[in-house]
């Protein structure tokens, strides 16, 4: 079929989830002159939030630092569901006016770059959702933004079980949960212990006859206000959009303030939070056993539970914490090492995420495939020797949108600067010797899977990847103008 190569935009968004439409936003607010397109492989907006529809799914960042700084989080809950978080994204799209900009069923397959040209030739595959039909297009850009998230949409991540076949019952993996899936009275086990795992039991625990959630090992989990504490008394005497900043600053430096008492204190920040589980679940329970990681605090991911939830369903004996490990699954459930078996009528795998970085596309310049396992991550969201391209990645130890809304709003102040001088290419070089270090100070096992696809980290600004807000505030919201070891043409 005849691909169609008549089309330029300036900047092309590649995903219209939160960081796309975070990012949309943005060029609408400080670059309104720039004509740009949402490409989304999905036939819907939303992305994670869309996707994801198991029982009771809710962030685990609070959403005073999820939100976007453009657009204040007025709900009361700190802590919100998956259903809230999506009206939120498309009201923002709806607000800007971003709808007649995105093209559903777009699949971004490749880029290359013409140094003669100054441009991108992205060729995209265009789905029919009522057909397996996919149709070729080819478009020119002079940007490329990157927001297509972090993970493989398609499948999330599953370890090999000895005997799974044999299992007679429903095997669900929450990144593809069954809209028909009926729970009510029937024995689950929830294999996990991160934030999907500790989400899904309070809630379907409500509904089942037994609940158990089968752990090799334990997480550390904090117990949150589902609204925040400050909430009232503001309210009362500041409009709204100052109180949502205030609490925002106060989410910041809490945030901030835990992961570097992770790093400097863990034992104290350790005995913290086993201190108040042991507070939540009474003396009599096993606490060193289900609730006490052999890591340190934020060595993996904190998981957050909104008043407590997971812990009031131990209490109230609808749910039942095991640590051991699968020894095989057979007909009628799970055997353990132990010796133990646990019966099931349904089997919930949630066993993480696939990490897929830069959502799969081939990039190539001047007919030269780019490995971008090979490059250097510029200031958290370009790549060495790659020009005209950024991607909008979020923190590990904060919410991922403090940093997606940052890349944005840097991306439109190098946009400003090439248009007022006149350049046509920008492109992050490196310029003085530079050793390497590892990109992400995080042992959890989506990352620890994932290193080899990963570009490498510098061991000096402004190439090695910055986990503090505040710092990234000030070098790219502040100082905007702060673009060395940048090169323009």
């Amino acid at each position: 079929m005849k691909k169609e190569e008549n089309e330029l935009v300036d900047v092309l968004i590649v995903g219209a989830g939160l960081a796309g439409i975070g990012s949309a936003c943005q060029l609408r607010r400080r670059s309104p002159e720039l004509s740009f397109t949402i490409l989304e492989a999905r036939a819907v907006s939303g992305g994670t939030w869309d996707l994801f529809r198991y029982p009771g799914i809710r962030s685990d960042s609070d959403m005073y630092t999820y939100s976007y700084g453009f657009k204040p989080w007025v709900n009361k809950s700190a802590i919100a569901d998956g259903d809230t978080i999506l009206e939120y994204i498309r009201e923002a799209a709806d607000e800007h006016d971003l709808n007649q900009h995105i093209r559903y069923n777009h699949k971004v397959v490749s880029a290359q770059w013409s140094s003669t040209d100054n441009l991108w030739t992205v060729t995209v595959t265009r789905s029919d959702t009522q057909s397996d039909n996919e149709e070729p297009l080819i478009i020119r850009c002079r940007f490329i933004l990157s927001c297509s998230g972090y993970y493989d949409y398609d499948q999330g991540y599953t370890p090999e079980f000895a005997g799974i076949d044999d299992f007679q019952g429903e095997i669900v993996h929450p990144q593809h949960w069954p809209e028909q899936l009926d729970y009510k009275n029937k024995r689950v086990v929830v294999i996990g212990s991160g934030a999907t795992a500790v989400t899904l039991v309070p809630t379907m625990s409500e509904d089942t006859a037994s609940l158990v959630m089968l752990q090799r090992s334990p997480t550390y989990i904090a117990n949150v206000p589902g609204e925040d504490p400050w909430l009232k008394p503001l309210i009362k005497f500041l409009p709204a959009s100052w109180v949502f900043r205030l609490i925002r600053w106060k989410k910041v430096l809490l945030q901030q303030y835990i992961y570097r008492l992770s790093r400097k204190n863990p034992k104290g920040l350790r005995r913290f939070l086993l201190n108040k589980i042991r507070e939540e679940l009474g003396p009599d329970y096993d606490v060193d056993t289900h609730f006490t990681p052999d890591y340190n605090p934020w060595d993996q991911r904190l998981c957050a539970v909104p008043d407590g939830d997971i812990f009031a369903a131990i209490r109230e004996g609808r749910a039942e914490v095991v640590t051991d490990h699968i020894d095989s699954f057979n007909s009628k459930g799970i055997a353990l090492k132990s010796g133990k078996q646990l019966d099931a009528d349904i089997v919930v795998v949630a066993t993480g995420l696939k990490l897929k970085f830069g959502g799969d596309i081939a990039y190539s310049i001047d007919g030269k495939e780019v490995d971008l396992t090979e490059r250097y991550v510029y200031r958290g969201m370009m790549l060495s020797d790659i020009p005209n391209m950024a991607m909008s990645v979020g923190y590990t130890n904060s919410s991922w949108t403090l940093k997606t809304d940052l890349t944005a709003k840097y991306v439109c102040g190098l946009l400003k600067k090439m248009n007022r001088n006149g350049y046509t290419s920008v492109t992050p070089t490196i310029t003085d010797k530079m050793g390497e270090v590892p990109l992400l100070d995080f042992d959890a096992g989506y990352v620890l899977r994932a290193q080899d696809i990963m570009p490498k980290n510098g061991d000096r600004d402004p190439w090695k990847n910055n986990d503090k807000y505040t710092k990234d505030f000030v070098n790219l919201e502040l100082k905007r103008n702060k673009h060395s070891e940048l090169t323009f043409r």
